[in-house]
């Protein structure tokens, strides 16, 4: 038997992910524990969890693996620092502290830490338990474990591979191919050009929070119209055939300091950027329209160039710009690829899983059986009859995460004196129903927690699409966030078409499609 575990940490959304004989067992966030939006430490708590859900301790793992590499991380800083310097000097300070005592000791850290999963308490016992870890620790590159999470767990025998994030060591996009157990990149694109950044520089401009809120821009941007395509084309990033940018660095600031952009574009735009607290307006949805359709411009481009690269017909795709699922959509609806296949856990907490599954398979050289070659899985452009799911694949529904036990539920019920009702499994879809259709929200709490950051039934608040007031009532009153933020609607698989302008499945919420003509108004 051989364990591995993968860890993303020390930039966002850290991770862990246990893989056993070739198997994803267990993998979760950091923050599902924490409770701190996408907690960057290392990830204690979601290793503890891996380790208990297989009834192992760490020091019965057999490989450790690390989703980047920090020393060509540190390249890239001070390579970047001494390019711009003397500008940038105060964030170069700022920086080398955490460097210098934590991330190039990574091996160390990491042992420690593990050491603390183990049960070990105190930094020292800790550090000194840690040494005697048997494991062997390994580095990945971080798209090479993007690309390792978006091809190993799809249902594809071959496909191209398409990752698109911020940035990694360098690299802030790659191309690439899987066949069997094999990943290889040919191209990629390198830091400071980024569709990621870019997008980020916009998060960060309309009030924002950088790597936490572009699922915000991407929500806002339907409310507002794409007049300053043209004005960010000309001015900040030029857009290649290939899907390729070139960025005017004149603009931005992210490689010298800690702001996104600068005095430059604040000018270009005519105005600072919006502070958090304060109301957003027609200007930032504008914005946000105007960089999503630069970006849906942009992806579709790559995607072209992808085919045109390898011919495959298949693409599986990964980065935490693959969680834009609006421009997803268009890549299904409008790309040449015949079947898309989408990480779920695309940002960097899915890194843990790649980096956990390229040891099994590119590292150690096990063989990969795909869902394709087994015959249980069929294209979307399948219309036979054989009860096959389109989307069979290796992630068990993203269902990897801990899960609470009915006894335990009613345990922390009693403590708090709340009044429960219990029913059986085969009642429970019935009053579930009936209670939507009286206009009641519903909090689903059943089984494994999703892993990644998509509410899948798992860990879900969910109320009736028809009624007016639903979205405002479940974004102000019960999650308290902005009013404009969207919702994923859910329905019967083979009413899939009737409803959207979509034919397929979309388990992971990672494709948007428009709601049918003749339904627009019931929701």
């Amino acid at each position: 038997m051989s364990n591995i575990l993968g860890i993303s940490a020390f930039y966002h959304d850290s991770a862990a992910c246990l893989v056993v004989d070739g198997e994803i067992v267990a993998a979760a966030q950091e923050e599902r524990f924490t409770r701190v939006k996408h907690d960057h430490n290392f990830p204690l708590h979601a290793a503890r969890y891996c380790l208990k859900e297989a009834g192992i301790t760490a020091d019965q793992l057999d490989y450790v693996g690390f989703y980047d590499k920090p020393l060509l991380k540190f390249d890239r800083l001070l390579e970047t620092y001494l390019d711009y310097a003397p500008s940038g000097f105060s964030s170069f300070l700022k920086a080398m502290p955490l460097w210098m005592k934590e991330k190039l000791w990574m091996p160390d850290l990491i042992r420690t830490e593990l050491a603390k999963a183990n049960g070990i308490d105190g930094e020292r016992r800790a550090k000194k338990a840690g040494k005697k870890f048997a494991w062997k620790l390994l580095f990945g590159d971080h798209h090479e474990s993007h690309a390792a999470s978006a091809f190993y767990p799809s249902p594809f025998e071959e496909a191209a591979i398409l990752t698109i994030d911020g940035v990694g060591e360098w690299a802030t996009s790659s191309i690439g191919i899987g066949r069997g157990n094999e990943i290889t990149l040919l191209k990629e694109l390198r830091f400071p050009d980024s569709l990621g950044l870019l997008y980020s520089a916009f998060t960060y401009y309309t009030g924002f929070k950088v790597n936490s809120g572009e699922y915000k821009v991407m929500g806002l941007a339907p409310y507002g119209e794409p007049k300053y395509v043209s004005l960010i084309k000309d001015n900040l990033a030029e857009v290649r055939e290939d899907g390729s940018i070139r960025m005017n660095h004149e603009y931005f600031s992210y490689s010298q300091g800690l702001r996104m952009t600068n005095g430059s574009f604040d000018r270009l735009f005519k105005g600072r950027p919006r502070k958090p607290e304060s109301k957003v307006t027609q200007r930032e949805m504008d914005l946000a329209r105007s960089v999503q359709a630069i970006t849906e411009e942009v992806m579709l481009k790559m995607v072209g160039h992808v085919h045109k690269e390898t011919s495959m017909k298949r693409l599986c795709m990964a980065g935490g710009v693959a969680l834009n699922c609006v421009a997803n959509g268009r890549i299904m609806r409008e790309g040449p690829f015949e079947d898309i296949w989408i990480q779920p856990a695309a940002g960097d907490a899915g890194g843990a899983l790649g980096i956990a599954l390229a040891i099994w398979h590119r590292y150690l050289g096990n063989r990969r059986v795909s869902p394709e070659k087994t015959g249980t899985w069929r294209s979307r452009h399948d219309r036979s009859d054989n009860g096959l799911p389109p989307y069979e694949d290796g992630m068990k529904g993203a269902y990897l995460g801990p899960q609470d036990s009915i006894e335990e539920i009613e345990q922390f019920l009693k403590t708090r004196n709340l009044p429960y009702t219990k029913y059986s499994r085969e009642q429970l879809p019935e009053v579930v129903a009936e209670l939507l259709a009286d206009g009641k929200i519903i909090g689903l709490h059943q089984g494994r927690m999703e892993f990644g950051p998509r509410a899948l039934g798992a860990r879900s608040i969910i109320g009736d699409p028809r009624s007016p007031a639903m979205q405002s009532i479940m974004n102000l009153k019960i999650k308290h966030r902005e009013s404009f933020r969207p919702f994923a609607p859910s329905v019967l698989r083979e009413q899939v078409a009737e409803w959207f302008d979509l034919d397929q499945d979309s388990p992971y919420m990672m494709l948007v499609a428009d709601v049918a003509e003749g339904h627009r108004r019931k929701m």
